[in-house]
């Protein structure tokens, strides 16, 4: 993977970032870093903001324009609008929700599969993380205090979404589902409302 493809990957997954930061993520010297900054930026992919510290002149942050969030986005995106289009022209708004509900039923039973030898919770979300990763959302999971954060940085769905919400209320009602009812999960940031990612939180009830 070329520089300039990672140092989008790092943005996309971490926000914003220094010159500092892609420097010792990447190993280059920070000049090397800023000149990649640079001409992203020319690209159009990458804008800044100079932010002002305490000792010292404002720190450069970088992070990504929606022209290079748009080079995450899904490839067929368009298709699967006009095909939401048509389902719902031919079946009305009852047929493309049937739609949806079908396409939640598959995607549980083949998660449920692929969690059915984890034993703990945190097995389980490390490998719920892992398909989610397979299905393009650049997932991870992180603990904070005594709950737990899944959080995905991309959505290859989001244009579907936003025409079709349900697809979104499928994805929170998957994740339920697969820990059962001792544990609460809650979307705290959100891609199609204008966050830079989906995050949930997941809370245990006992």
């Amino acid at each position: 993977m070329k520089s300039v493809e990672k140092i989008l990957q790092t943005v996309k997954r971490g926000g914003a970032v220094t010159a500092k930061q892609i420097a010792d993520e990447l190993a280059m010297t920070t000049m090397g870093a800023r000149q990649h900054l640079q001409g992203l930026e020319d690209d159009g992919l990458l804008a800044f903001e100079d932010v002002k510290v305490k000792v010292g002149r404002p720190t450069r942050h970088w992070s990504l324009t929606p022209k290079g969030h748009a080079k995450f986005t899904d490839r067929h995106g368009e298709l699967t609008i006009q095909m939401i289009e048509a389902v719902e022209t031919l079946f009305g708004v009852e047929g493309l929700q049937k739609v949806a509900d079908e396409r939640e039923a598959k995607t549980y039973r083949l998660y449920l599969s692929e969690l059915e030898k984890c034993q703990t919770l945190e097995q389980k979300l490390h490998r719920l993380v892992s398909l989610r990763q397979q299905d393009g959302y650049m997932a991870e999971l992180e603990k904070l205090g005594n709950c737990f954060l899944l959080i995905e940085n991309h959505c290859p769905i989001c244009k579907a979404a936003t025409r079709c919400p349900s697809l979104c209320q499928s994805e929170l009602n998957i994740f339920q589902r697969l820990l059962g009812d001792k544990f609460y999960i809650e979307r705290t940031e959100h891609i199609v409302e204008g966050q830079r990612r989906c995050v949930y939180k997941i809370n245990s009830l006992v």
